[in-house]
């Protein structure tokens, strides 16, 4: 009898259980449809706007991260209220031409990456409830750290807190829901913004990202898009798999 109580403590504090994965995994692939059709019909963007603006922020952090583990300067994050971003940083000059085309591959990339860290996490509740404290947690930090724009300095913190309330006060079934939503949607918004990735320009904010890789590396910026499509589906693909694999 003890041993089952305490398998079950155990079951309970690390792994989910297969109905929660099986209830989870259902509608996971109907938030993520439901997503899409959001994307068509007017008021879907006020719905989906909270993730449109998390989604920026993975991928200005992208860019600025990547910049500092290439030993250069991350100066400062803009995020503005239509959900666009830019971030700032220095980079060598000895660096290039790969340093400039790894920064910015970094900011498409940076969504899908950290969705699918986010979908693995839930194969745990306690690596669930502890991501969903970093991530506020790191909101937060890159509020006081980086984000320089007034609509940034509060709807980051503003996210921060709810993900920090979330994975500190919800019930463990919930967060380990929160925590695959949350990489789902950030690995869906890649295909929200295809006509990003196959552009040259970025509007008013110049190159675009897949431009800017052309410009470095020579191979046309719709190649690298393609290919930054496929890797986001890859990895979406494969950490659904694995968070809902028979070995969990």
């Amino acid at each position: 009898m003890k041993e089952s109580k305490k398998y079950l403590e155990y079951l309970y504090s690390s792994q989910a259980p297969s109905i929660v994965s099986r209830m989870g995994f259902t509608w996971l692939i109907a938030a993520a449809f439901v997503t899409i059709i959001l994307w068509q019909i007017p008021a879907g963007d006020y719905i989906l706007y909270p993730f449109s603006i998390l989604a920026t922020w993975f991928h200005e952090m992208g860019h600025g991260l990547m910049a500092l583990l290439l030993g250069g300067n991350f100066q400062q994050l803009q995020i503005f209220s239509n959900g666009s971003g830019v971030a700032t940083y220095s980079l060598a000059r000895s660096l290039a031409p790969i340093g400039p085309s790894l920064v910015a591959a970094a900011g498409p990339m940076g969504p899908p990456i950290a969705g699918s860290a986010l979908i693995l996490a839930s194969r745990s509740f306690k690596a669930a409830s502890l991501s969903l404290k970093i991530l506020g947690g790191f909101l937060i930090i890159s509020s006081l750290l980086w984000v320089r724009s007034p609509f940034g300095l509060i709807a980051i913190p503003v996210l921060g807190l709810i993900t920090l309330l979330v994975g500190l006060k919800a019930p463990r079934w919930l967060q380990g829901f929160a925590i695959q939503f949350l990489g789902v949607q950030a690995c869906i918004s890649t295909f929200h913004q295809l006509d990003y990735l196959f552009s040259y320009s970025a509007g008013n904010l110049g190159l675009s990202d897949t431009a800017q890789i052309q410009n470095n590396l020579l191979l046309p910026y719709w190649f690298w898009g393609g290919l930054m499509a496929i890797a986001s589906f890859a990895m979406l693909f494969q950490s659904l798999r694995i968070a809902y694999s028979k070995g969990q």
